[in-house]
Parts: C-alpha cells; sequence; structure tokens
C-alpha cells in the first residue's frame, strides 16, 4: 500500500472510530428513523468494523463497508462511506491524505437508500 493510502486509511479510520468528533457524521432518513438504541448500535457496529477486504476496499483507503444488522428479527443492511470535501465542503478535497485539505463526511444509510 503506498504512503498516501495508509495516511488515508489512517485518517479514515480515525474518522470512523470518533464518530463526528473528527469529521461530520451524516445518518440518512432511513437509519434516523430506527429507535435511538438501535443507532447506536448500529454506530458502534460502524465504529469497530475492521472486515475490509480487496472487495470492499479494493484501495485500501477504508472508505466503506457494509454490515447486516438485525432488528426485530428483520435483517437490515447498512452501508457506511467516507467522503472527501474541501473545507468549504461545497467541493472535493484536492488531496484526501492532507487533513488541513479535507473534511471528512462519514455517511451511514440503509442500504436500499443507496
Amino acid at each position: 500500500m503506498s504512503s498516501n493510502r495508509a495516511t488515508i486509511a489512517e485518517l479514515n479510520d480515525l474518522c470512523r472510530k470518533s464518530m463526528g468528533v473528527i469529521g461530520r457524521l451524516v445518518q440518512t432518513r432511513g437509519i434516523n428513523a430506527l429507535p435511538d438504541h438501535v443507532k447506536s448500535a448500529i454506530r458502534q457496529r460502524v465504529e469497530t468494523f475492521d472486515n475490509f477486504t480487496t472487495d470492499n476496499d479494493p484501495y485500501g483507503e477504508h472508505d466503506f463497508g457494509a454490515f447486516i444488522f438485525d432488528h426485530e428479527g428483520k435483517a437490515l443492511r447498512i452501508f457506511w462511506k467516507i467522503d472527501y470535501y474541501a473545507p468549504d465542503l461545497l467541493h472535493g478535497s484536492e488531496d484526501s491524505a492532507d487533513p488541513a485539505q479535507t473534511i471528512r463526511v462519514l455517511t451511514i444509510m440503509l442500504a436500499e437508500e443507496y
């Protein structure tokens, strides 16, 4: 893995594990409609996600994950994704390995909302 990709992966892991403290956290309408204890459990699964493979992380940047969450006997497919924005949040970041040029936005969603 290139040092740039390794840096991006480290920053993405920090963003995901700090859940909105480093970067921004966005939850879709479907996630927000769930009970608070379910949202909390889903966020915990995102924070602790470590099942990165060449299928879901082909560039080694730890910017996407998917898992199944059981809610009242219904299997919810959850996606999370990290996107990179310039500090003005209007444009994409020119260098996602540079925290001074990048605001990370972590979005948690139901797969059906993708």
